[in-house]
């Protein structure tokens, strides 16, 4: 059994134009939905083995929340490139060569490929995976490589916005 949780970055500020997309930073806003979405997963007694992250540093900082929160370190993180403009076929890609040795994995990256992604799986799809949002996966199947055929159950769905203060 694999379980992955996919995790858009949280919001993320606009305020500094001579700032590259890839370097925006978090709004304080964010972090706060981000330690809400923290207790929720913390509730669920989630603690994933790695972090796989896009290098935008919205996201990077988004996972190094999560992980702290959730018990991890900064070593549990892996910087993915390729998350940054990746599409959904793309995100697949990433568990190719994933040791199997993980057996919950977070992913933290971007829209409109996590949206994109995670419809794969949801019934009805979702117009918009809002940011910190989590998607819980599990599958019937001891390796990454395999996900994209493998039996599955949605764990849940959580949008910081339903979570209680």
């Amino acid at each position: 059994m694999k379980e992955l949780f996919i995790v858009r970055h949280a919001k993320s500020s606009w305020d500094y134009p001579d700032l590259s997309d890839h370097e925006r930073p978090l709004l304080e806003k964010g972090k706060k939905r981000t330690r809400k979405m923290i207790a929720f997963l913390q509730s669920k007694g989630v603690k994933p083995d790695l972090v796989l992250t896009s290098s935008a540093l919205r996201a990077r900082e988004t996972a190094g929340y999560l992980a702290v929160g959730l018990g991890l370190t900064k070593e549990d993180i892996q910087i993915e490139p390729g998350l940054y403009a990746a599409d959904a076929a793309r995100i697949f890609d990433v568990f190719i060569d994933l040791s199997d040795q993980n057996n919950a994995v977070m992913l933290v990256g971007h829209n409109p490929a996590l949206t994109n992604f995670v419809n794969l799986y949801l019934s009805p799809p979702i117009d918009w995976l809002p940011t910190s949002a989590v998607v819980a996966l599990s599958f019937q199947t001891n390796h990454w490589d395999e996900i994209r055929k493998a039996p599955f159950e949605v764990k849940f769905v959580a949008f910081p916005k339903l979570m209680v203060e």
